[in-house]
């Protein structure tokens, strides 16, 4: 019945979700998951085709400090193919597929609104620092559960970078990472505490970017497990890794001997070298 947009191997969903719930539920760090070759290929070549210009038009351009990326607004920017595509992957089979997968025990709600959600884009240099999601739906008053994202790079390569990163909860090490490659679909539960982002600089081909349609889902309240004082509603949530912190220490050394004449800087540093 679903052949049209699944591949073949995952068709029957009932059972894809059954028996693909504990892996979600067990995974670290946190309850995810990714499947690759889940769609039909050729359906989602459509999709692919429809892929706009992002660096055009009315897009977000989602330039600063945790952030290097352009993503689109609505459904103003999507094709007939893509049109069909989320209306699938908002339908009741496709969201009672991931309520069994997830273990959700709430009625998943899609966002009609694509808030936040639909083509994701980031060129040759940009990034998406490690952040947990805003985690509560404004327009719907509505909390968020769970976030899926289904890449469209063909031919990525691992040099490129643009791995999608999920972290442990004391920002101490990536526990997983997956290659954006066309076809994969990567699903997992937003809290307060699902680290994950693609934190290195793309170094794809100067013609090249890394591409991904992103469905967030959501229910009228979570279970108290997920709560966090002082959390219950927030915006996007940015970490630093060790890496970053050392880098912004570089940079602020960087910016001192920029602007310290040369005699006082060798002076301080000459007392460093003799403590």
């Amino acid at each position: 019945m679903y052949e049209k947009y699944l591949n073949k191997e995952y068709a029957d969903l009932q059972k894809v979700a059954d028996q693909f719930k504990e892996n979600y539920k067990n995974a670290s760090p946190f309850p995810s998951i990714s499947f690759k070759n889940f769609f039909n290929p050729e359906f989602l070549e459509k999709v692919l085709s429809e892929f706009p210009d992002l660096s055009k038009g009315s897009s977000l351009k989602l330039k600063h400090e945790n952030s290097n990326k352009l993503a689109s607004k609505g459904v103003e920017r999507f094709g007939q193919y893509t049109i069909e595509f989320t209306s699938f992957l908002n339908s009741e089979p496709f969201l009672n597929f991931l309520r069994i997968l997830t273990s959700i025990e709430r009625q998943l709600i899609p966002d009609p609104y694509f808030f936040g959600g639909g083509f994701h884009e980031i060129k040759k240099g940009g990034f998406l620092k490690i952040h947990s999601d805003f985690n509560f739906h404004d327009t719907l008053k509505l909390d968020r559960r769970l976030n899926i994202l289904t890449y469209l790079n063909k031919d990525w390569k691992e040099e490129y970078g643009g791995h999608f990163e999920l972290w442990d909860e004391k920002m101490e090490k990536c526990e997983s990472k997956i290659l954006p490659e066309f076809n994969t679909l990567a699903l997992f539960s937003t809290t307060s505490l699902s680290y994950h982002g693609h934190p290195n600089p793309l170094d794809c081909p100067d013609d090249r970017s890394r591409k991904s349609l992103a469905l967030y889902y959501y229910s009228n309240g979570r279970p108290d497990n997920e709560i966090i004082s002082g959390l219950e509603e927030h915006s996007t949530l940015y970490q630093k890794r060790k890496e970053d912190n050392t880098s912004f220490k570089s940079s602020l050394k960087k910016l001192a001997k920029d602007f310290t004449p040369p005699i006082i800087f060798r002076g301080i540093q000459n007392l460093k070298n003799t403590k």
